[in-house]
Parts: structure tokens; sequence; C-alpha cells
């Protein structure tokens, strides 16, 4: 069967190295937080001025004043640092950062990521997904494989506006994960129960195996 927002979560946990400084967005990529690897230095940096983010908050731990670029509560850390949101964007725009996780609403298949508006609807703003994807070494994005209506999300081209060009290197979805190839998409891993036929069935970009 596909895999939940935790699971999703859960694999991208596995992209995560001993000592990277990592980015993550709104969204599913928040859940990460949850499943570093137990003995893993990771350091969590926020665009809004935090390097060293804690997991989420249990009810006793709710500090109002802590929050991700997201605005949800967060925890912080022994190790944890508070600056200017010019200088997180320093870190990010100095190519400082290893890793950014982010949400996606369209893929391309040469790696194009839509993730910050529909024409038409409410924009609270780009936020710094645009920065991420140009200054970090590696992005990720993780999302659902369909829409609500069951329209593919990993396309031949991104209908959506773009928040960068050839930026994302893999793709987790609920059915499996992708790399990015000069050829098209290359089938990593499928989730349980998932099979290659209905995985070429809700995609629309070229698969490369």
């Amino acid at each position: 069967m596909p895999w939940t927002r935790d699971d999703m979560a859960k694999r991208a946990a596995q992209e995560l190295r001993d000592g990277f400084y990592v980015n993550l967005g709104i969204g599913i990529p928040t859940l990460v937080a949850n499943y570093i690897p137990e003995g893993m230095e990771v350091t969590l940096q926020s665009e809004n001025g935090m390097l060293g983010m804690g997991p989420f908050p249990r009810g006793h731990e709710i500090d109002p004043d802590l929050i991700n670029a997201g605005k949800q509560t967060i925890t912080e850390l022994p190790k944890t640092a508070y600056f200017s949101s010019a200088d997180s964007f320093g870190m990010i725009r100095g190519g400082h950062i290893d890793l950014s996780i982010l949400g996606a609403m369209e893929v391309s298949e040469k790696g194009d990521l839509a993730n910050w508006m529909v024409p038409g609807k409410l924009v609270k703003g780009m936020g710094g997904a645009m920065d991420l994807v140009a200054g970090v070494k590696r992005c990720i994005a993780i999302m659902d494989h369909t829409d609500k209506a069951g329209r593919p999300k990993l396309l031949k081209q991104c209908t959506l506006p773009l928040t960068g060009v050839a930026c994302i290197d893999r793709i987790i979805s609920n059915l499996g994960v992708f790399d990015v190839t000069p050829h098209g998409l290359t089938i990593v891993e499928i989730a349980p129960d998932v099979t290659r036929d209905e995985i070429a069935a809700k995609t629309d970009a070229t698969l490369a195996n």
C-alpha cells in the first residue's frame, strides 16, 4: 500500500548523514525531525533564524515563542543558536546547508520544482524556497504522487509557477523514491504492495527504468 505521511518522513530521514546541516520545508518535511536516526548528529536550520531545532513539543513542552519557518511550535536543544533571518539566509545562499527536504506541488522530469503558489488562490509568499533550491547542495522533494483528483504531480513539464529549475535531485512520494536523471526519472524504491504499472499509470514524467 502507498506510504503514509509518516512513512515518507521516515524514508526521507534515511537521506540524512552524520554531521549534516539540514533545512526542512513546510508540511511533510517537518515530520523528518522526529525520525533522525539515534546516535546521528544532524543540525536542523530554519530560515527564521534558528540553528539546532529539536523535535516537535509535547503538551508540557510547548513554547509559543519557539517556532520554525512554517510557524509550527518546536523545541530547542543545548546546542541551539538564534540569529537574524538575514544571517540565516546567508548560510543558505553561501552554500553552508548540506540538504534541503521540501514539499512540492509539482516536479518535472528535469527536476524543476513548483511549490509556492496556485494561480488564483491566496498566496502567503514564497518564503525561503527559492533561496533553498538555489543555495543548498542537495534538494529532495517529498510529496503525494497525485493530486486529490488523481492527476499526476510528477510531470514532463510543470504547469504551476516554478520555484526553481533543475534543482531537485531525488523525489520521495507515497508510491516510491525516484532520482532525476538526464533520461527521466529512475525508480530507486517502490512502496510496499505498489507495482511499477501503478506508478507508470500515475506518472506523466518519463520513467527511465
